[in-house]
């Protein structure tokens, strides 16, 4: 019914930022949705996956202590896109980031998906 993208991985250097995506969109014609809310996940090779930024609501969002002060996540827009901003960015934060929409399905109500994830490495 919607599918969901991250992109804005990459490499980059300690100290610097990305931006991450995550968008929304119909994989047919008669799915008219909204995308909410996002949280996102991420997963190191060989550890679990963890949370990264759970969104409570509009003004809350929890951010794990690994990454408070430094990640920050914006509200979905009209396009259903939200960002994770990740600014002085650590070798420690280099995993699989992964997105998760909540979304409002017109005549099926809410649900959420999962994305495919997008590499950050974080290296000199």
């Amino acid at each position: 019914q919607v599918q969901v993208v991250e992109s804005g991985g990459g490499l980059v250097q300690p100290g610097g930022s990305l931006r991450l995506a995550c968008t929304a969109s119909a994989m047919d014609s008669g799915t008219t949705f909204r995308m909410y809310r996002t949280h996102w996940y991420r997963q190191a090779p060989g550890e679990e996956r963890e949370l990264v930024a759970l969104t409570l609501s509009d003004s809350d969002t929890k951010y794990a202590d690994a990454v408070k002060g430094r990640f920050a996540t914006s509200r979905p827009d009209a396009t259903n896109t939200a960002y994770l901003q990740m600014n002085n960015l650590k070798p420690e934060d280099t995993a699989v980031y992964f997105c998760v929409a909540d979304v409002l399905i017109m005549g099926r109500g809410q649900n959420s998906y999962w994305g495919q994830g997008t590499q950050v490495t974080v290296s000199s």
